[in-house]
């Protein structure tokens, strides 16, 4: 399965409760009358956050190993309202803010504890502010773009297709069936 086909799957099965996902779900036609840009350094923030949401484990990769920072990047420029990815492109150099005035280094350089703690802080934040939160996209984006990535679909994804064994030979008892 193609990746456009497994992300369109998914905003269908979510129902349009992803951010932008009515976008995606229209193949992403808005007219383009702005331009937001990602420098290579922003799209270098999405993947630290993005590792931070989603790490990598003994048994999985985590969200860098599935390019999240270049997936969102796309769907931000590609697929959300203007006002959408201005909340979005606000809200990445708001987390580097913070991470400066509360931490005193870039989030990027921050550890593995403070970056947590940080996104931790902001996910309650989003919370109790409702869908629009800027994290909230973030973390949206970066859990549906690692299930629907290779690694999130092939590494991490546990698939048991039936439950239990299946064998086809068994003859039918109609008498059983009855009882």
């Amino acid at each position: 399965m193609k990746r456009r086909k497994a992300l369109s799957l998914t905003a269908a099965m979510f129902g349009g409760a992803i951010v932008g996902a009515e976008m995606f779900l229209s193949g992403c036609t808005r007219e383009k009358d702005t331009f937001v840009f990602f420098s290579h350094n922003d799209v270098r923030l999405l993947d630290e956050i993005g590792e931070t949401i989603l790490p990598e484990t003994a048994n999985s990769p985590g969200a860098k190993a599935a390019q999240i920072g270049n997936f969102m990047r796309v769907m931000v420029r590609d697929c959300y309202s203007q006002e959408e990815a201005n909340a979005f492109f606000k809200g990445l150099h708001e987390i580097q803010k913070i991470a400066k005035k509360d931490y005193g280094k870039s989030f990027v350089e921050l550890s593995s504890a403070d970056k947590t703690e940080l996104l931790t802080e902001l996910d309650t934040a989003a919370k109790s502010a409702g869908d629009g939160h800027y994290f909230t996209m973030m973390k949206q984006l970066t859990i549906w773009g690692y299930f629907t990535s290779e690694p999130g679909m092939t590494k991490a994804l546990r698939f048991n297709p039936i439950p239990g064994r299946f064998d086809g030979c068994v003859p039918y008892d109609n008498k059983a069936a009855s009882a």
